[in-house]
């Protein structure tokens, strides 16, 4: 699966738009940036609830796929510019992190 057929399968709301081909392998859920670090693999969608420009660092040094912003949060500018920047797939739902986990492993499944 891609971060553009995930995006569909789960209703995203696009923040940033990086390589949407990029293929989905899994995913992360985590709001210590530390523990998603050392914890979040190549390819995985990481969601959390953080939404500040650390969240780019990180996402950048584990190489995910893409950011999935839950719970209804909206990326700071600080967060949307590094992600422009860095090209990184920065997504959104109203879901709660468990509810989009759950969504996610259902899409990943099919």
């Amino acid at each position: 699966m891609t971060v553009r057929e995930l995006k569909e399968a789960l209703g995203l709301t696009v923040f940033c738009a990086g390589n949407e081909d990029a293929e989905v392998t899994g995913g992360y859920c985590g709001d210590l940036l530390s523990w998603v670090m050392g914890r979040a693999e190549e390819g995985n969608v990481w969601l959390t609830i953080m939404s500040n420009q650390n969240v780019a660092a990180v996402a950048v040094m584990t190489d995910i796929s893409c950011i999935v912003l839950t719970e209804g949060v909206k990326p700071d500018d600080a967060l949307l510019s590094r992600c422009e920047t860095e090209e990184i797939n920065l997504l959104g739902t109203g879901l709660s992190t468990y509810q989009a986990a759950a969504e996610l492993a259902k899409a990943l499944a099919e």
